[in-house]
């Protein structure tokens, strides 16, 4: 017993230093953001922020559980960046969406969020600089690309300035937990067509409709008991639903992919992702000249598609992710080139690159 009291000890001194240093890291982090303020800097660096957590992620090789200190580290650096200057986050609401998720796994709970009722009014929100950030969907493992998301691109002046991967798990919701009260099965579309098979097989007699977002489901569900929604853990911790059923997805190993929208991108970080939209003419060899340029240059490419241009039939864009950022020398003598050769060139964007 003495041996357990002594190191009960141990664990409260350990506490009451732990607690110092986080005093002494708020109090340095507001003399930055006061020195930032003087000298005209913004405030937020998402590409330090990131090396910041790479840095303390290599340096603890393993020891302490990977998952619980990024979650610890983004916290405080949340915590402390919004003592240097409260920001704003625009996502696609209501709250408890994965878009609500995503924002909360990038930016941490200390954020002030603002749930937006579309994609479209994320961007506006950005580009009228009544938020500092959005959170938007762009890329479904299963389901693909989020057309909406792209296409506002040509829309809005803002860039991507980030992502961030959040894995899509779906459970069946409603007050009692009791599948036998289960009426009617309400859900977004991506939600239902990814739970398809599920539904047909356990639910075959139940009707099933679409609604605008997962979370606005929940909503029903916690107003009405016939009603069951297909949603998220988050939603079911916010709304004060049971669960009737655990990861109903049809395949397993879905994640959605979310782009941080601003106006100022970061800076190079040494890890970092760049996003691009360019059409060429429609000639022999046009789209292999583009991509002869990255190739040459050992660029790698970690997505590339073509998507039907909005202003003129039968032409396409292409979008392109590829590794680097448009400031390193390698990819902006790539980009001079590969300009020779497209008959429209966006680039979308350079942010440090999300981890799975």
């Amino acid at each position: 017993m003495k041996e357990l009291e002594a190191l009960r000890r141990e664990i409260d001194e350990l506490d009451r230093r732990l607690l110092e240093i986080l005093h002494r890291r708020l109090e340095v982090a507001r003399r930055i953001g006061e020195i930032k303020r003087r000298e005209g800097i913004r405030s937020l660096d998402l590409s330090r922020e990131r090396e910041v957590l790479r840095r303390l992620l290599s340096e603890n090789r393993g020891y302490f559980p990977e998952e619980s200190l990024r979650a610890i580290v983004l916290e405080i650096i949340n915590t402390c960046r919004q003592a240097q200057e409260p920001s704003r986050v625009a996502y696609l609401g209501p709250e408890a969406t994965f878009s609500h998720m995503a924002a909360l796994e990038f930016f941490g709970q200390s954020t002030e969020f603002l749930p937006v009722e579309s994609v479209l009014d994320v961007f506006e929100e950005v580009e009228s600089e009544r938020v500092r950030f959005g959170v938007v969907p762009v890329e479904n493992s299963i389901e693909g690309t989020v057309s909406t998301t792209l296409d506002a691109f040509s829309q809005y002046r803002v860039k991507v300035c980030g992502e961030v991967y959040i894995p899509i798990t779906h459970n069946l919701l409603n007050q009692t937990g009791r599948r036998e009260d289960i009426k009617k099965v309400l859900s977004h579309p991506h939600a239902l067509a990814q739970c398809r098979r599920w539904l047909r097989k356990n639910l075959p007699s139940v009707t099933v409709d679409e609604v605008a977002s997962t979370a606005l489901a929940a909503r029903w569900a916690a107003v009405d008991p016939s009603v069951a929604a297909i949603a998220s853990p988050l939603a079911a911790r916010t709304y004060h639903l049971q669960v009737v059923a655990k990861h109903i997805e049809d395949y397993k190993g879905n994640v959605t992919r979310f782009w941080i929208i601003g106006r100022e991108p970061p800076p190079p970080t040494g890890e970092d992702k760049t996003s691009l939209f360019f059409s060429v003419s429609d000639r022999p060899g046009a789209l292999y000249r583009v991509l002869k340029a990255f190739a040459e240059r050992h660029i790698n490419l970690s997505k590339i598609e073509s998507r039907p241009a909005k202003s003129e039939p039968w032409r396409y864009l292409f979008f392109l992710d590829c590794e680097g950022h448009v400031e390193d020398p390698r990819l902006k003598e790539c980009l001079k080139e590969v300009e020779k050769y497209c008959l429209h060139l966006e680039w979308l964007g350079s942010y440090p690159r999300g981890h799975l």
